[in-house]
């Protein structure tokens, strides 16, 4: 069920990437890399629930980035970047379906794969950051 989840995760994070490189239509490339991937219908629900949830809630979640990452602007994160942070926040603040460790742990391990070789660190710092200041209070 986890390699199910992070292969979700990661067709969540490659839509938002798309729509937020090129625009194209959420649902439809959803609908297009769930086939690609052979994915189940508990998948492709889950990626849905990601990918909008983090489209629905983007202005909030990004006051996040902003606040808990101040020295690097939102707009100016690479794309790779702010759309895992966005997916990690909407599980953490949001969705709270998952443990605050899984989305965490989520993230980083998607931020090996995708991203530059200072992402996990920097994931994690605000990932970690919004945890201590929000979550464990």
């Amino acid at each position: 069920m986890a390699n199910v989840r992070r292969k979700a995760r990661t067709v969540a994070l490659q839509a938002l990437y798309e729509f937020d490189c090129v625009g194209h239509d959420l649902t439809s490339t959803i609908q297009r890399l769930s086939e690609d991937q052979s994915l189940l219908e508990d998948a492709v629900s889950f990626i849905q629930e990601l990918a909008h949830g983090v489209t629905d809630n983007r202005e909030e979640i990004d006051s996040l980035i902003h606040k808990f990452a101040p020295n690097f602007p939102v707009a100016q994160l690479s794309l790779i970047d702010r759309a895992i942070l966005r997916i990690a926040i909407f599980e953490i603040i949001f969705d709270k379906k998952v443990s605050v460790k899984v989305a965490i742990n989520e993230a980083v391990e998607l931020a090996k794969t995708f991203g530059s070789s200072n992402s996990p660190k920097f994931i994690n710092g605000v990932l970690g950051a919004i945890n201590s200041k929000m979550i464990q209070k």
